[in-house]
């Protein structure tokens, strides 16, 4: 038998912070917030925020669990939340960078003007790590868990052209931020390191999780929605199933720092949580200080 959330340890006493309140975020507070640690839900949507944590209160009575704003679009948005976290928290043991947008058809903004994707999937959450990084530092054992997937792989970090501003490939831009969540979680696991921060970075990724992520993405409608409804079942797992991988790196005892971990299923598209493959480019770590450089230029925002 493989990993579940059976096997999460007792979390009681520790405060996760997790990004997202639907799909894998909602699986991963639920999991989170049933072996007993205060969960903070941080999302856009103040509705869809209280309906997970009514379902998780559901499932889980006496679950410790809140909403918080946040919109990673916003700088100013995380500004604001991390501000509010600082005020009320009196330190933090789990940071799970999970929220994302995927493949958008059309190049779209955020409010300070970055790519979409790369602004909420990376430098968003870039933003609001640094921002934490005093309430981590707090934390007993902290650990920080980055959502990557299996799209790193066909990613690049496109330091030319960042913002995809010249032209834009939809697939192009989610592979791009994925791969940056990857270089960020191995690149906070070094600077960690040096500086004696105490912090577990780790990345995992779901699979193919069918999430509202999949269904309100490209190919919703139309042959496409038809040929991933014929597909879905043979190649996918559910919501819960994958947000095992990051339940895994956020509690295991048995991970490792710097770690990245998917399902062990072929390709890494289903199955239980074990060590993921992680690509030489994003390993490259000159590339990944010159990504670090340009995101504390672009976020203003520094680890200290």
């Amino acid at each position: 038998m493989g990993w579940s959330i059976a096997n999460i340890p007792d979390q009681s006493g520790r405060i996760a912070v997790v990004t997202g309140p639907g799909g894998l975020g909602f699986e991963t507070a639920l999991g989170l917030a049933g072996a007993g640690a205060r969960v903070i839900l941080a999302g856009r949507n103040p509705d869809k925020g209280a309906a997970a944590l009514a379902a998780i209160k559901a499932q889980t009575p006496g679950a410790d669990v809140a909403f918080a704003a946040l919109d990673l679009a916003s700088l100013g948005s995380v500004e604001a939340c991390a501000a509010a976290l600082l005020k009320e928290l009196p330190r933090l043991d789990l940071l799970i960078n999970n929220a994302g947008v995927m493949a958008p058809s059309t190049r779209q903004e955020t409010a300070d003007g970055f790519e979409l994707q790369l602004g909420v999937n990376y430098l968003g959450h870039f933003a609001l790590t640094a921002r934490l990084l005093p309430l981590l530092r707090q934390g007993a054992h902290p650990r920080v868990i980055s959502l990557s997937s299996i799209a790193h792989r066909t990613g690049s970090i496109r330091f030319q052209d960042l913002q995809w501003r010249r032209s834009y490939s939809a697939w192009g831009a989610y592979g791009q931020s994925k791969l940056a969540m990857l270089m960020f979680a191995l690149e906070l696991q070094r600077r960690s390191d040096a500086a004696g921060w105490g912090l577990t970075s780790l990345a995992a990724h779901p699979g193919f999780a069918r999430t509202e992520l999949i269904a309100n993405g490209p190919g919703a409608n139309g042959a496409m929605a038809a040929l991933s409804g014929l597909v879905q079942p043979l190649v996918s797992q559910s919501a819960a199933q994958g947000a095992l991988p990051t339940l895994f790196a956020a509690t295991a005892k048995e991970v490792v720092a710097g770690g990245y971990y998917g399902p062990d299923g072929f390709l890494e598209l289903k199955g239980s949580p074990a060590p993921a493959k992680i690509m030489p480019k994003a390993q490259a770590r000159d590339a990944a200080a010159r990504l670090w450089q340009e995101s504390e230029r672009l976020t203003s925002q520094t680890f200290v």
